[in-house]
């Protein structure tokens, strides 16, 4: 249950390695795993991390003498012996790795080989320049520049969108107005008369379009419980067009095996295109095109923005034909991001790292607590109780910040939530500050009661997105607010 639990194993360990391509400069043949955060102050003091960034690969960059000018360390017997013995190792195999970034250098760092012809700015500004224009002069009557208009493309805009590709090891990255915005660029895709398969624990939102969708376009929808194979290849036929995940669900927290169903949607109905919704995770602990996935999307007002200051929605492929047809929807309808949001949106994602680190180094020990302290049904993928916790930690790299739990009583639940003080009563997730709400009662409200029952989801649930506070006042606060509402304590 300990952060430790979703490190990435070490490297004699393969089942997090997925292909990858960070790099122009990698090997072709070269497989990238996905490095997992550390909580280890003393590797960390020394430059260090347990984390491999490719297979077979240590995480040092730094060239080392050849192998047998190298001392062996004494057999540890101590845990200071242990942790030196394993920087040496790393020290060691270091020199036979490829140089690459750590993913928090990577959120930070815009790197002049990927990403330095995405803009040119005469003057080297040291953060990307907003462009605040609509129109751009042109030299020739006949002859347009790289940009003529800002709803086609913006260089604000373009900065963004290929330093976001880079995190989502996409081919190309397109930033738009809203997360839903992304989504209904996505299920333009769609033609009348084809099947769209989704899971039946979804945002609220999400559901309100696919049902516009089936009611308006002629478009079959399925929900099925996205954590069964079987569920899903029912479903599948040649009218098949997308396969809709969440992974973790909101708010049941369900894990979906992207890459088995990407596997088995790809065999069954190759015209079928797998899409996920990566906002619970971020590009920063998940990367779904890497398990399959043919496109992935996000919500920016999420993690990636950080301060709820902000409403915008990302869309990445790995396909260059899907990808020219993702960015004529946007060109067509103009919801591409405004210049002064596209500079929000890359201020945030330079500090997603930091954020999403201590986030979920919170919800760890929160719902640690509540699962041992309070007896609750805890719902998160850091606990080694969730049915999925094997699956997520194959796919992600942490469990991310967002859990939800019952009481056993929607009046108590309600109590629960009103009491909180740290605790801000709010839709959304992934902002600095801790927020907690009654999903049934709010961000899911759309969605029918009965509809509710038949998906099983629990109208007493109450869901947290937990944020940077110091999580021992979180933890007292939650005491607080469960004692105040009569909820009786189950542990010790």
């Amino acid at each position: 249950m300990a952060a430790e639990d979703f490190r990435l194993q070490d490297s004699s360990s393969s089942h997090n390695d997925h292909p990858q391509d960070y790099s122009r400069n990698s090997p072709p043949s070269q497989t990238h795993s996905l490095p997992r955060p550390t909580d280890d102050v003393l590797d960390l003091a020394q430059g260090v991390t347990k984390t491999p960034f490719f297979a077979g690969e240590p995480a040092l960059s730094t060239p080392q003498p050849p192998p047998q000018q190298q001392q062996q360390p004494p057999p540890p017997h101590s845990i200071t012996d242990n942790v030196t013995a394993a920087i040496h190792s790393l020290k060691v195999a270091s020199s036979h790795r490829t140089t690459k970034y750590r993913p928090a250098t990577d959120c930070v760092f815009v790197d002049p080989e990927t990403e330095g012809g995405a803009i040119r700015d005469p003057y080297n500004a040291s953060s990307v320049p907003i462009y605040q224009t609509a129109t751009f002069k042109q030299s020739s009557a006949d002859e347009m520049g790289e940009y003529d208009y800002s709803r086609s493309g913006n260089p604000t805009r373009t900065h963004v969108e290929a330093h976001l590709a880079k995190l989502m090891a996409a081919k190309r990255a397109f930033v738009v107005s809203s997360g839903m915005s992304a989504l209904d660029i996505i299920c333009r895709l769609v033609n009348a008369g084809e099947h769209v398969i989704s899971g039946d624990d979804l945002y609220g939102g999400t559901n309100r379009l696919l049902n516009f969708m089936r009611t308006h376009n002629n478009v079959t929808v399925h929900h099925v419980d996205t954590t069964s194979l079987p569920a899903i290849q029912a479903r599948l036929s040649s009218k098949t067009r997308l396969v809709l995940l969440e992974t973790p669900t909101n708010p049941l927290i369900k894990i979906a095996d992207v890459e088995a169903i990407s596997q088995l949607v790809h065999q069954h109905s190759p015209d079928a295109l797998v899409v996920v919704d990566n906002t619970m995770m971020s590009p920063y602990l998940q990367k779904p095109l890497t398990h399959g996935a043919d496109i992935v999307y996000h919500s920016g007002t999420k993690y990636l923005s950080g301060h709820h200051d902000l409403m915008a929605g990302v869309v990445g492929v790995k396909d260059e034909a899907l990808a020219a047809k993702i960015y004529f929807v946007i060109n067509a309808t103009g919801c591409g991001l405004a210049p002064f949001d596209c500079f929000l949106l890359m201020r945030g994602v330079k500090t997603l790292a930091l954020r999403m680190d201590k986030q979920q180094a919170n919800a760890q020990r929160i719902a640690d607590h509540l699962e041992q302290r309070h007896g609750l049904k805890v719902r998160f993928p850091g606990l080694k109780s969730h049915p999925q916790y094997e699956i997520h930690n194959r796919l992600a790299r942490g469990p991310g910040a967002v859990l939800s739990f019952e009481t056993g009583n929607v009046e108590v639940s309600k109590k629960v939530v009103e009491a909180a003080k740290l605790w801000t009563i709010s839709v959304s997730f992934g902002c600095v500050n801790s927020l907690i709400s009654m999903p049934c009662c709010m961000s899911h409200a759309s969605i029918p009661a009965h509809v509710r029952k038949e998906r099983a989801m629990p109208e007493d649930l109450i869901r947290l997105c937990v944020g940077i506070e110091d999580a021992d006042d979180l933890i007292e606060d939650l005491d607080n607010a469960l004692h105040s509402a009569g909820y009786t304590f189950k542990g010790i």
